[in-house]
Order: C-alpha cells, then sequence, then structure tokens
C-alpha cells in the first residue's frame, strides 16, 4: 500500500512537473526577437548633428506633424475664446432680466 502511494505520488509529480519544464523550455526558445536592439550612440534621436554650416534634413512626417499640432491648437484657441457662457448665474441674469421686463420694471440698474 504504502509503494503504491509512492508511485502514484511519483507520477503526479512528473505529471506536473513535465509540461512546467516544457512551458518553461519553449518560454526561453523563444524569449529573443532577434538583434533589434539600437546601441546607445549618444545622439538625440539616434541622429547624428549635421556639419557646421548645413541643415538638418526634416522628415515627410514632421511637417504633417506641425501643421496638425498647432492647426489644432489654434482651432482650440479660437473656439474657447468664442464659446459661449453658459453658465447658471448668466443664465439666472437673463431670465431675472426677462421676468422684470415683462412686469414693466426697469432693467438697469441707475445710482441716486
Amino acid at each position: 500500500m504504502n509503494s503504491a502511494v509512492r508511485s502514484s505520488s511519483s507520477q503526479l509529480s512528473r505529471s506536473i512537473s513535465c509540461p512546467l519544464s516544457r512551458a518553461l523550455a519553449a518560454q526561453k526558445r523563444h524569449a529573443s526577437h532577434g538583434t533589434d536592439y539600437n546601441e546607445p550612440s549618444g545622439h538625440i534621436f539616434g541622429e547624428k548633428p549635421p556639419l557646421p554650416g548645413q541643415k538638418r534634413k526634416k522628415e515627410d512626417w514632421e511637417y504633417i506633424w506641425y501643421w496638425g499640432m498647432f492647426g489644432s491648437l489654434a482651432l482650440a484657441s479660437v473656439g474657447l475664446y468664442y464659446k459661449p457662457d453658459t453658465s447658471i448665474s448668466q443664465w439666472a441674469l437673463h431670465e431675472a432680466k426677462q421676468r422684470m421686463e415683462a412686469r414693466g420694471e426697469p432693467t438697469e440698474y441707475r445710482p441716486s
């Protein structure tokens, strides 16, 4: 009886550890993504600075990014400047003026 328990427990441990070891081996084998590592060069964005007297050649996407970023910033600024005032205090002031005009009361303040 005792040997039967030992043999079944050893089979159980083998069946558990075997898939685990296979999974770890597969994970180690496929963990490398190749040699796509860019060594640090000390230059910003990996670009070498141009020689004195030369200009940096911009990439095609940079102009689109500048126009899109600063154009949307300008449109948002204009939109926020001309945004209607929808605060509760402005609504209450407008509503009070309408009701006072309907009753025939003056709506402008005149100091005495």
